[in-house]
């Protein structure tokens, strides 16, 4: 069983750690649009900020284990990788889009699936680009 848990590890953190990152947003979302009292909008992209802060931070150090703290290299992984939750967030709002707005499907599959595409692709973007081992 260890074996299996060492050979999955990388895989397995991603999904608990985004777990944990969807935990953050929704708790900032509903504490902002709550007792704070701003609006949803707004309180959405504070919660996405909040959710890419902690993914940042818990991605680098638990599930790829970047180790380095260096200046230049904390910076490239931190532009690189708010550039890819951008791109995957518009990729996965121009799924929504092309599919309920101009296809007319329901929205509650065509978020489901379009949020394992976005999983994916941030996590191979992670992987491969923002965390690869120097």
């Amino acid at each position: 069983m260890e074996r299996l848990f060492s050979r999955y590890r990388e895989p397995i953190a991603y999904l608990f750690w985004g777990g944990m990152t969807t935990l953050v947003n929704f708790a900032v979302y509903f504490l902002c649009t709550g007792p704070l009292q701003i609006h949803y909008l707004a309180g959405n992209v504070l919660a996405w900020a909040a959710a890419v802060a902690f993914a940042f931070v818990v991605n680098k150090l638990w599930v790829f284990r970047s180790k380095s703290w260096a200046r230049g290299r904390v910076f490239r992984e931190l532009g690189q990788f708010v550039s890819a939750r951008l791109l995957s967030g518009a990729m996965e709002t121009g799924i929504l889009w092309l599919f309920v707005d101009l296809l007319r499907f329901d929205d509650g599959p065509v978020k489901i699936a379009a949020s394992v595409l976005v999983v994916l692709f941030n996590y191979i973007i992670s992987k491969w680009i923002i965390f690869k081992r120097a």
